[in-house]
């Protein structure tokens, strides 16, 4: 019987040396809504409601090939100054990063793992937003590329070190 064993010995054909992310698990670190003017904030509003929301994305290394990835969406309706709802959420997830060469762990940690983690993040804040009595909030896709882009040009402007540091 011939040896069909990879060259690196343990007896995968070539699978072991393709880049992955693995989510190990995913998890609501923290969730806000609040509704403050009920049940005034639910009746009829003339004209829609002003929607602020931000995004922040952290990272941290916990093991060597293991990082936890939060994202943080935050929001407001307001109409008049007045807040209809509010909301806070701190998504989260591990991940494990394999043969993803070393300049690429930072983009990747930063910009993919968020990627992953938003659609479930996303369906929170709607079925939170829904919840409080008004229609859900579907938030528009959100470019991580651009983000991470306009994170690294503002650590070059305070004098920081483009990719790093992952933690918070």
């Amino acid at each position: 019987m011939a040896d069909t064993a990879a060259p690196n010995g343990n007896g995968a054909q070539g699978q072991d040396l393709a880049p992955a992310i693995n989510a190990l698990a995913q998890y609501a670190k923290d969730l806000s809504f609040e509704n403050p003017n009920a049940p005034r904030s639910l009746q009829p509003q003339e004209g829609g409601p002003q929607i602020n929301i931000q995004v922040n994305v952290n990272a941290q290394q916990i093991a060597e090939a293991d990082f936890e990835v939060e994202l943080t969406l935050e929001g407001d309706a307001k109409i008049q100054n007045e807040v209809l709802f509010a909301f806070e959420l701190k998504y989260a997830g591990i991940f494990r990063m394999r043969n993803i060469p070393q300049e690429q762990i930072h983009p990747a940690v930063m910009i993919e793992c968020p990627r992953l983690l938003f659609p479930f993040a996303r369906q929170i804040v709607a079925e939170a937003v829904r919840n409080g009595g008004f229609p859900p909030l579907y938030i528009d896709p959100i470019d991580f590329v651009g983000l991470y882009q306009q994170k690294m040009m503002e650590a070059q402007a305070q004098g920081g070190q483009p990719g790093a540091p992952l933690a918070s």
